[in-house]
């Protein structure tokens, strides 16, 4: 393969000078490349040549020792200035940190254009381009192989590893770890400096946050620093992507040697390979959860009616019939994805965020004060909290504190998405199952039907609400209404007053004039000139009972009627 030392004797592009970093001169190069933006240090690979006229670090000394230590950090060929531009002589900063990393820093004279030596160098390199297919060739066969012989994603780790030379982590789209591989040549263990934890975060956010969100398009591995109490080590992250959609990322800390071009090949193939392993291990998913989906699906309708098939099916989704469930429901309304036009990925994105939630979900399962079970569909998690039938059954306030831990958890985890949770009554057998569930759904209907301020409420809370929407016909409602608290409506419309809601805060403090006015935030003597004013246009003393009842009544109505 075409090295430095080789460029230096080619008579097409006499008086090219070597200024810095002798120690690469025998440096291969696989490829040239013009480098003439600062954002392209992402974009960089190994082997590569790099020319410039130095237009983009002129102004800048910290640019100028940056590009040489990116070049050197991503094991380039070398960087090339072309002279009389911009510099008449190479700044000795970059000279002396070139000298440091052994990059060779090369000069090529004014009257060379950087495409005519591209055009020179390519010329040379282009044999060398036949044995680089034909290894590539013979990667691709030999992982492709591990496929199609039933291995899976160790075995592809395991050959990566010794091709590359290095340690390898196979990590899912949330750096999850899926499995690694250390190389027996690693003097630093990756067990040292991470935890290997299946299906846990292997990185501190901030290190994942630092990853470009377009690194999926750059179809390379990236070039990354990774810190260790006073300890850097250099890794390279390559995701593992088809299109836009990223599956996962291969991370090879080179702790053993640096990569080469035939590594980069080994990365770029295994990348392909893993994304088909992890398109196959979705649809098996898929296929999993639909039957599992269906399942939950009869279950929480009320359709299975045969014992035998409540039995068995309930064995085997992890459901004991003996036991006493109550059912959750969180709605989940993520506002990062109104800005995806493409349904397809934004259907693709929902999916994954609605996974992440039930995994969170499942890592609190031990507050929910019995046995958890969670499935989801379209943007809703459907929980199943069962307990023994010998225990106590759990009351409104637990299951609501279990909810208000479900939220904050959810909402730390989970940037820029919105939650509501409904939550049903416990029922004592396992076929009343399907009623804790309408409640849940009715919980939430009514919440958002009504507005309200809370993001979590019990179908207690609505159960009168619910008693008079689903009994009583909205005429006949609106007529109840009007006969009761018709006049004081009209006043309120009529002379912009608050009648109705002194009202609902004086039935809601047990009418307690003081307690009222605290939470309306007005003087006492304004609420009782306000109640005063509502007995005499109902006139009423406010204090028979079945006026009393007819009034909350009529103020309930007002809440489904939407008056409001």
């Amino acid at each position: 393969m075409l090295t430095i030392r080789d460029i230096l004797q080619i008579q097409a592009i006499e008086g090219i000078k070597l200024v810095a970093g002798t120690a690469g001169i025998d440096h291969q190069i696989s490829i040239v490349n013009i480098i003439e933006n600062p954002d392209v240090f992402d974009w960089l690979a190994s082997n590569e040549l790099l020319l410039s006229t130095g237009y983009i670090f002129k102004d800048s000394q910290e640019l100028q020792n940056r590009v040489i230590h990116e070049l050197a950090a991503n094991n380039c060929a070398g960087l090339c200035i072309k002279m009389k531009r911009y510099f008449d002589r190479i700044p000795q900063n970059m000279i002396d940190l070139a000298n440091k990393y052994g990059l060779p820093l090369l000069e090529l004279p004014f009257e060379y254009t950087l495409s005519k030596v591209i055009a020179i160098i390519n010329e040379k390199t282009n044999a060398d381009y036949d044995a680089l297919n034909r290894r590539s060739l013979d990667l691709h066969n030999a992982l492709f192989k591990i496929p199609l012989e039933g291995g899976g994603i160790e075995q592809i780790s395991a050959e990566l590893a010794d091709i590359v030379h290095n340690p390898i982590l196979i990590l899912d789209r949330d750096w999850n770890l899926l499995c690694y591989t250390d190389h027996p040549d690693n003097k630093t263990p990756l067990h040292e400096f991470l935890s290997l934890q299946k299906n846990r975060p292997i990185f501190p956010s901030g290190f994942t946050e630092a990853i470009p969100t377009y690194v999926s398009e750059i179809k390379k591995s990236i070039q990354r620093d990774y810190n260790h109490k006073h300890q850097t080590f250099k890794c390279r992250i390559m995701p593992i992507s088809v299109s836009s959609h990223v599956y996962g990322y291969i991370v090879i800390f080179q702790t053993v040697r640096k990569l080469t071009e035939v590594d980069n090949l080994a990365l770029e193939h295994g990348s392909t390979i893993l994304a088909l392993d992890r398109m196959k291990a979705k649809e098996l998913e898929e296929v999993k959860l639909k039957i599992r989906h269906d399942f939950f699906d009869d279950l929480l309708s009320g359709s299975i009616t045969s014992t035998e098939t409540l039995h068995s099916q309930s064995d085997l989704h992890g459901l004991n019939i003996n036991y006493t469930y109550y059912c959750m429901v969180v709605h989940i309304e993520p506002t990062l994805l109104d800005n995806y036009k493409d349904i397809v990925y934004r259907k693709y994105e929902l999916e994954h965020m609605v996974k992440k939630c039930v995994n969170l979900i499942h890592g609190l399962s031990s507050k929910a004060n019995g046995e958890l079970t969670c499935y989801y569909r379209s943007q809703q998690i459907i929980i199943l909290v069962g307990k023994n039938e010998h225990k106590p059954p759990v009351t409104v306030h637990e299951t609501k504190a279990f909810a208000n831990e479900l939220v904050e958890l959810l909402t730390r985890e989970m940037k820029k998405t919105q939650f509501l949770i409904g939550i049903g009554s416990q029922y004592k057998t396992f076929s009343s199952l399907h009623r804790s569930f309408f409640e849940a759904q009715e919980a939430m209907r009514l919440m958002q039907r009504f507005k309200d301020i809370r993001i979590i409420s019990h179908f207690e809370d609505y159960a009168v609400y619910h008693f008079l929407d689903s009994n009583i016909k909205p005429a006949e409602m609106e007529e109840f209404f009007h006969n009761t608290l018709g006049v004081i409506h009209y006043h309120d419309q009529t002379f912009n007053t608050s009648f109705i809601s002194t009202l609902e805060y004086y039935f809601m403090h047990n009418q307690n004039v003081t307690e009222a006015a605290k939470a309306m935030f007005i003087h006492r003597n304004t609420f009782i000139y306000r109640i005063d004013k509502i007995k005499e246009l109902l006139n009423s003393n406010l204090k028979n009972a079945d006026e009393l009842f007819q009034i909350q009544l009529a103020l309930n109505l007002y809440r489904l009627l939407n008056k409001g």
